[in-house]
Parts: C-alpha cells; sequence; structure tokens
C-alpha cells in the first residue's frame, strides 16, 4: 500500500478533513517566504486537533538550526523534512528521523544523493524550478527515477487526483507527497479534492 502525505496544512478543519480522509501523514511548512507557511505556535494549536496514527512532518528550508531547535521544543513533529541545501550532517544533529527533499532534473545523480544522505528515512522527490525549493505544482520526468534506489521514495511535484494513479503505477514510491494538487487555493484544501487524490492511492491496481 503506498503511503499519503498532504503537506501545507495552514487550517484546523483542513487538518481534520485530511485526517478523516485517511492521509498517512500531514506536513507543516515552517517556511517563512511560503504560502503555506505557519508559526509554531499555531501549529502547536492545530495539532490538539490531530487523531492518533497521523504522522507529522515539518518542513525547513535552510534554517538555522536553533531555529529547528526551536520549532521542535514548540511543536511534537514526527519527522523533519529538509528542502534547502543542508548536508547529511546538519539534517542528522536534531535526533529525529528526516527527509531530505531533491530536486530532480537531468544530471541529477540520485543514486549518489541516496548514497550522501544514507541516514534519511527516504528521499522526497519533487520538481526543479529555478529559485523555489517546493511546493511549485510542476512535475518532474519520472524516468529519471532509477529503479534501484536504496532509500524509500516519497514522489512528490505536481501531483493530483489525475495523474496519481499513473504515477504509482510508474514509480511505484513508498509514499506520495501533494500540497497545491488538492488546494482550492495556496494553503486552503479542498475537501473534494483531497478525498479523490487519496481515494485513488488507496485503490490503484499495481500488476
Amino acid at each position: 500500500m503506498t503511503r499519503s502525505k498532504i503537506c501545507g496544512i495552514t487550517r484546523e478543519q483542513d487538518l481534520r478533513l485530511v485526517a478523516a480522509a485517511g492521509a498517512d501523514a500531514i506536513g507543516l511548512v515552517f517556511y517563512p517566504p511560503s504560502p503555506r507557511h505557519i508559526e509554531a505556535a499555531r501549529a502547536a494549536e492545530l495539532l490538539r486537533a490531530l487523531p492518533p496514527f497521523v504522522t507529522v512532518v515539518g518542513l525547513f528550508v535552510n534554517a538555522a538550526p536553533e531555529t529547528v531547535r526551536e520549532i521542535c521544543a514548540q511543536v511534537p513533529l514526527d519527522v523533519l523534512q529538509f528542502h534547502g541545501d543542508e548536508t547529511p550532517e546538519y539534517c542528522a544533529q536534531f535526533g529525529k528521523p528526516f527527509l531530505k527533499a531533491i530536486r530532480v532534473k537531468a544530471g541529477v545523480d540520485l543514486l549518489q544523493c541516496a548514497a550522501r544522505f544514507h541516514q534519511a528515512q527516504g528521499l522526497l522527490l519533487d520538481a526543479y524550478v529555478e529559485g523555489i525549493p517546493g511546493g511549485t505544482g510542476a512535475s518532474f520526468d519520472w524516468a529519471l527515477i532509477p529503479a534501484d534506489l536504496p532509500l524509500p521514495v516519497i514522489l512528490s511535484g505536481g501531483l493530483d487526483e489525475h495523474n496519481i494513479a499513473a504515477a504509482i503505477r510508474q514509480v511505484r514510491p513508498y509514499a506520495v507527497d501533494v500540497s497545491s494538487g488538492v488546494e482550492a487555493a495556496k494553503g486552503i484544501k479542498d475537501a473534494a479534492r483531497v478525498a479523490a487524490f487519496l481515494n485513488e492511492v488507496k485503490h490503484v491496481q499495481l500488476s
């Protein structure tokens, strides 16, 4: 079964609908330039409404280590997700499981990335868009993903209810991650699109 993460949660009603629809994980964006950014105090407040057994992932981009530590002290994050130029040593210093996001384009050696970030729980593969660390809604050529990557793949970038089944069939990722593909507006989730996306993930047929 392919796991699912809905990223960029900013509202309690969205958190509740995403959990009720069956997402395995939610993502909170602690990157101030993002339209989906959330303050730590607000995130901690939101998470009081989260039912059990939903993983909480905190997203950071080139944050100062003390900033990450401060947020971890305020918000009960299960996993950290790093979207910038962080080194393996940086990612491992917080004592929490982490994902390393890689922006994929021709010429990026994903096997080398997996070896370099071997301590990561997985690689989150997103589209490369110049100057934007993620959440672009752009997709990339899934054929660039080697079949023998030694880390679990979390597939991201331009996914929605219309292409997710094809993406899972082709890539066979451990998990899929969506933000803009299930939104009515930036940071505002669309209940029907969330339900349709997660339904596709749940029922995709793998031969």
